[in-house]
């Protein structure tokens, strides 16, 4: 391919949505190479081997596109009357057309007319064919959901599902203000709990954020994960979203409300019981070893070895979830192939998987474990909500390259691509997130009833769901196969079609959207935020600004209403540590940073301190002279943020006793202990750690008795 953008490339690409220029985090104009945009059109489907191959698949793709008679989505307001526009070749122009309507839980209705009775838009030539725009009006307004029409003509039928959306997310009223606790549940430690905190521990951190006047627990993502091999610790690299994490079932309730003797036998062993024991006192999360002992325990909860009757409610349970049955097989098969699905035996990693592919001990194990993380997951929310409380829960950006997702849905996943970032000013060489992004167009074609799954299973538990990088929604960064992160090239997502998904889901479940929106974030995507009622986050270590001209006065920007607030986020330094200037420190040590920029990174880290000391006491929450004492600071702040007219203010839990140990250091996979860091403290220690309970009486307080109102 030619090392110069062709003048035929560039419309291919914009036909495809690649973006063939951006703009990085310093605001200048970037183009991305003619290469890396190939490798992306390849795996968007683009039929080109040769630069002769470009001019054929822009006419392909063309008649492609206008040949479909009605997009595979369209988009109507909710309760209002609404059109599809159909777009009809000479040889349909004057034809009658067959339309039927599917309402979602209603009767399906049919009706005919001639092309010719319908509004006409305009007329226009494709590739030598006229093609004329006429608009279809709906019978009828619909009401908020998913509806199915059906057009056929001469022969041919083609597919639409109407999005009937509300205009926004679901909200809360604009002077409901609170403050939330936020901690990794496998950083939860109790004096019950055996090295990794479960969902009984869940629920007793939200009865103690209750009594301290919380309202909200927020948490990292809680789905299903590969824990032994392949190891894949991070959150936010599942094996699905549809399914959830077993690590952190409760065995010991489990046990006490099952019929098993033989599990209870084992919880009460000495040796379980001395295994237990050293897990709590390790000063990392052990997974594997943590995972063998509870698997141990569920597999004797569930009778997997004595293949009894099965449990009635888990019967029931698996028969009306179909999807189940594929994944207890897949992760079964998993198991005994002991490599990832891409290289198992054609019919399996084609998705044929039949009783002698897998041990059935096995897949029984993961039916149970499912059904019970369920239960007790669901529970905790039931907890939650007749407390008064609310649970925030994480919805990540992607999927694990070899988990269940991409086996089950692989046509909706561009399997030899990678998502990523371009460089920037921390990540100079650019990133590669290592999991791969879903095709646009096939999520479309798919009806997004993937995606629409996933938001259901999340939303079925959560009362606040963060959208992981919500500029996803708009673009993202892709990468060929074999290119480096400064190699890749962005690809343009059907966002009006992502936020209607969102606002349907939102006000059917009555749960808050709250839309990651940290660094260089294009001001289109915030636009359409709010356009449809998506909380934004705040964060002080990314606000904070030290510009002499402006004046302390503006070291912090007043945090937005519509808003989740915060001092850091899991992929930031703690207070203490960004305080100390540690992650300066760190960053050296890792070699992101040489002695130069090092130097010039802690010079502004403490000019930023001094802005924000100058700021405090501008607004009468920091006494002159107290900038010295970091506890006062942290106050002080966390005074401004409960204060703020932001919806949210959420605490990290680790941040009131100064901790150093940051939960994830990005970009330093093997050489920081990332995903595994405990707290320091167990939760029945937390009201006797010095000056904890007092910072919640301040937020409280500065909650209850401000305006809301930040000038």
């Amino acid at each position: 391919m030619a090392k110069t953008l062709s003048p035929e490339l560039e419309p291919l690409a914009r036909a495809y949505g690649v973006q063939t220029t951006y703009y990085n985090n310093g605001g200048r104009r970037r183009r991305a190479r003619p290469e890396a945009i190939v490798a992306v059109l390849r795996s968007l489907g683009a039929p080109i081997e040769t630069p002769a191959d470009i001019a054929p698949a822009l006419r392909e793709h063309r008649q492609a596109t206008w040949s479909r008679v009605v997009e595979p989505v369209a988009i109507v307001s909710a309760g209002q009357p609404g059109a599809v526009e159909l777009r009809l070749p000479g040889d349909l122009a004057a034809s009658a057309l067959h339309f039927e309507l599917v309402p979602e839980g209603g009767e399906p209705r049919s009706w005919r007319l001639q092309a010719a009775d319908l509004p006409l838009v305009d007329v226009t030539s494709v590739e030598g064919v006229r093609y004329e725009r006429r608009q279809l009006a709906l019978p009828e307004p619909l009401p908020a959901g998913y509806h199915r029409l059906l057009v056929e003509a001469a022969g041919l039928a083609w597919r639409c599902l109407i999005i009937s959306a509300p205009a926004t997310a679901y909200g809360v009223e604009p002077q409901t203000r609170s403050w939330g606790a936020f901690l990794p549940l496998y950083a939860l430690r109790t004096q019950r709990s055996a090295g990794v905190g479960d969902f009984s521990d869940l629920e007793s951190l939200g009865r103690w954020t209750a009594g301290h006047g919380g309202s909200t627990v927020a948490t990292l993502p809680l789905l299903a994960a590969f824990l032994e091999e392949p190891s894949e610790l991070s959150p936010y690299a599942p094996v699905s979203r549809l399914f959830w994490n077993e690590l952190y079932v409760d065995v010991e309730a489990a046990a006490a409300a099952g019929s098993r003797q033989a599990a209870r036998d084992l919880l009460q062993s000495p040796a379980y019981a001395g295994r237990a024991r050293a897990l709590r006192t390790a000063a990392l999360v052990p997974y594997r070893e943590q995972f063998r002992l509870k698997r141990e325990a569920l597999e004797s909860l569930a009778g997997c070895h004595d293949f009894g009757a099965p449990d009635p409610a888990l019967r029931a349970y698996s028969e009306a979830r179909p999807e189940l049955e594929a994944y207890a097989a897949f992760r079964a098969t998993a198991e005994r192939q002991k490599q990832p699905w891409r290289l198992w035996p054609r019919r399996l990693r084609d998705g044929d998987l039949v009783a002698g592919d897998y041990d059935e001990s096995a897949k029984r194990y993961h039916l149970y474990a499912q059904w019970l993380a369920e239960r007790q997951l669901g529970a905790v929310g039931d907890s939650f909500r007749a407390a008064g409380l609310h649970f925030y829960l994480d919805y990540p950006l992607g999927v694990h390259r070899d988990g269940y997702d991409t086996w089950r849905y692989r046509d909706l996943f561009a399997l030899d691509t990678s998502a990523g970032a371009p460089p920037d000013g921390f990540f100079t060489k650019g990133q590669d997130w290592r999991f791969q992004p879903l095709q646009p167009q096939a999520l479309r074609e798919d009806g997004y009833a993937y995606l629409i799954s996933c938001l259901r299973n999340h939303l079925a538990q959560a009362d606040i769901l963060r959208i992981d990088h919500i500029m996803g929604l708009h673009r993202l960064y892709w990468l060929g196969k074999g290119f480096d992160p400064g190699d890749g090239a962005y690809v343009s997502y059907p966002a009006e079609e992502l936020y209607a998904l969102l606002c349907v889901e939102s006000q059917r479940y009555r749960a808050l959207i709250v839309g990651e929106d940290l660094g260089t974030v294009p001001r289109a995507v915030r636009q359409s935020m709010k356009r449809h009622a998506i909380s934004g986050s705040y964060v002080v270590e990314l606000e904070a600004r030290a510009k002499a001209e402006a004046g302390v006065e503006r070291a912090l920007r007043p945090a937005p209403q519509q808003a989740v607030a915060s001092l850091n986020t899991h992929d930031m330094p703690t207070f203490a540590s960004y305080w100390r200037g540690l992650d300066i420190d760190d960053r050296v040590d890792i070699g992101h940073l040489g002695a130069e920029e090092s130097d010039a990174a802690k010079t502004a880290r403490e000019a930023l301190k001094q802005a924000l000391r100058g700021f405090l006491v501008t607004k009468g929450l920091l006494e002159p002279g107290a900038g010295e004492d970091e506890r006062a600071v942290l106050s002080a702040l966390l005074q401004y943020l409960a204060g703020s007219p932001a919806t949210l203010l959420l605490v990290n839990l680790e941040d009131l006793w100064l901790e150093e140990e940051p939960q994830n250091v990005p970009g330093t996979a093997g050489q920081r202990p990332n995903w595994r860091h405990k707290a320091r403290y167990a939760l029945e220690e937390l009201d006797d750690v010095p000056g904890l309970v007092d910072l919640l009486a301040v937020i409280e307080r500065a909650r209850r008795s401000s305006d809301g109102k930040q000038r």
